[in-house]
C-alpha cells in the first residue's frame, strides 16, 4: 500500500473493494469524493431531477431501475420496453430542476472518436487533437414496444471507462460494458464503427 502511495497509484485492495477506474491516485480520490457527494446528496434532498451517471458503482442496476420504474408505473412487461435517446443540447444539467414525466436525465458522458455538433444536432468527426469531448444533456425515455431506427443513428457502446474491456459478473452483466446509445447522424454507421467510436463514464486523468 506505501509503494502504491508513493507512486501515486490507487493500493490493489482498494481497487478490489471499489468503483471501476483507471485513474492515479490523485484523480482516483476527487472522483471517490465526488461520487460520496452525489450520493449524500441524493439521501439529504430526496431523488435528484438530474444524475450524474458516472458516479454510480453498477450504472448497469440504474439503467435496469428505470425500466423497472416505467413498467410497474404503467403495468407493462419489462421486456417488451426500449429506450429512446434524447440528446437535450439546450439545456445543462445545472439548468434541470424539475424530474421528467417518465425516464432520467443523464450527463457526465464523454464520447471518444466523436463529438457533439451543437449546430446539426449530431455527431461529427472529432477536432483535430481533441481525443476525447463532453456529450450533452441525454433524456431516457421507456417507449413500450419501440422499433429499433434503422437509419440515421449510429449504436454507440457505453462503457464505464476507456479500456473497453470487461468480464461477466455474477448478474450477467459486464464490469465494463453499460448499454447502447442511439446517436443521430448523417454518416453510415460503418463510418463510426471503422473509427473506433465509444462514449464512456470515466476517463485516465
Amino acid at each position: 500500500m506505501c509503494n502504491s502511495l508513493f507512486d501515486n497509484q490507487v493500493p490493489r485492495i482498494w481497487a478490489e473493494k471499489g468503483f471501476l477506474s483507471l485513474k492515479p491516485l490523485s484523480s482516483w480520490t476527487i472522483d471517490l469524493v465526488d461520487r460520496v457527494n452525489f450520493l449524500q446528496k441524493w439521501i439529504d434532498n430526496g431523488t435528484p431531477s438530474v444524475f450524474w451517471i458516472s458516479g454510480f458503482f453498477f450504472p448497469q442496476a440504474f439503467v435496469t431501475g428505470t425500466l423497472q420504474n416505467f413498467a410497474r408505473k404503467y403495468v407493462i412487461a419489462i421486456d417488451k420496453i426500449g429506450f429512446e435517446f434524447k440528446v437535450l443540447d439546450h439545456l445543462t444539467y445545472q439548468e434541470i430542476k424539475e424530474k421528467p414525466e417518465d425516464g432520467c436525465y443523464l450527463y457526465g458522458i464523454y464520447l471518444e472518436g466523436a463529438r457533439w455538433d451543437y449546430k446539426k444536432h449530431m455527431i461529427a468527426q472529432p477536432k483535430p487533437k481533441e481525443l476525447y469531448s463532453d456529450l450533452p444533456l441525454v433524456h431516457l425515455v421507456p417507449v413500450n414496444n419501440r422499433e429499433p431506427p434503422t437509419e440515421g443513428v449510429y449504436n454507440c457502446p457505453m462503457y464505464k471507462v476507456v479500456s473497453r474491456r470487461g468480464t461477466l459478473s455474477t448478474t450477467g452483466h459486464s464490469t465494463n460494458f453499460v448499454l447502447f446509445m442511439e446517436l443521430p447522424t448523417k454518416e453510415p454507421e460503418d463510418t463510426w464503427i471503422k473509427g473506433g467510436v465509444a462514449s464512456f463514464l470515466s476517463l485516465r486523468y
